[in-house]
């Protein structure tokens, strides 16, 4: 079997490092979105499982430990994208830093 063939795109995309940063930041508000949005439906979850007055005590428990794993998984995503913020925030420092300096 060969290789598939490519063609040649070359997209001609023209933004500016503040069309980027606004961008990058839409990514995060997005990402937090996503994540509020898992948070709620584990809350119902949670909230479903305790009105059912016949779920017992091991399906209380199997539900407690699958919350807790994607809570856990959100925290981390949490991280990475604080991170990503910092990052962002630095580019936005920068880009000030040179504006100032190119107008002294």
């Amino acid at each position: 079997m060969g290789m598939p063939n490519v063609p040649d795109i070359k997209p001609d995309i023209d933004i500016d490092k503040e069309d980027v940063i606004n961008l990058l930041l839409i990514s995060v508000a997005l990402e937090e979105l996503g994540l509020a949005q898992i948070i709620n439906v584990e809350g119902e979850k949670a909230q479903f499982a305790l009105k059912a007055h016949c779920t017992n005590l091991d399906d209380l428990l199997t539900i407690n430990d699958k919350i807790d794993r994607i809570l856990k998984d959100v925290i981390k995503k949490e991280i990475l994208l604080q991170f990503k913020l910092d990052h962002i925030m630095d580019l936005i420092d920068k880009d000030k830093c040179k504006k100032k300096n190119r107008y002294e």
